[in-house]
């Protein structure tokens, strides 16, 4: 059962990180991914980028493995492994531009994607 509370946090931290750019322009990430979704029916070209696609599907592996009996160890890290390229640039970003809110937002979905692999290592599910 803790494997997919694990999951469950990771997906619900993943919804929260922040993003901020010039012009006053800020949003978290689940506004972005309801403005995706919309744009996907309607220009779907302007959503064909990785730094989209990849932390998507990601989450989408991750929604999965809450339905499995026995979450999946290969689905998680592959998700953990696309949403992290994200969170760890946007922890990058956050900290060269001393931006502190970029940077504490992906606090939460790090520390426990590093929990979640713990897991799964001491448990070898």
């Amino acid at each position: 059962m803790k494997s997919k509370t694990l999951n469950f946090l990771l997906i619900i931290f993943s919804l929260f990180g922040y993003l901020e750019w010039s012009g006053n322009n800020h949003l978290f990430l689940f506004e972005a991914e309801i403005e995706i979704f919309s744009k996907l029916f309607t220009s779907p070209i302007s959503v064909l980028h990785p730094f989209i696609i990849l932390p998507v599907i990601s989450q989408f592996l991750l929604l999965f493995t809450l339905f499995q009996n026995k979450p999946s160890k290969k689905l998680t890290y592959i998700s953990i492994f696309g949403l992290g390229i994200l969170f760890l640039f946007m922890l990058f970003i956050g900290i060269i531009s001393l931006n502190y809110k970029i940077a504490l937002s992906t606090i939460p979905f790090i520390v426990v994607s590093i929990v979640t692999m713990l897991h799964h290592r001491k448990f070898k599910e």
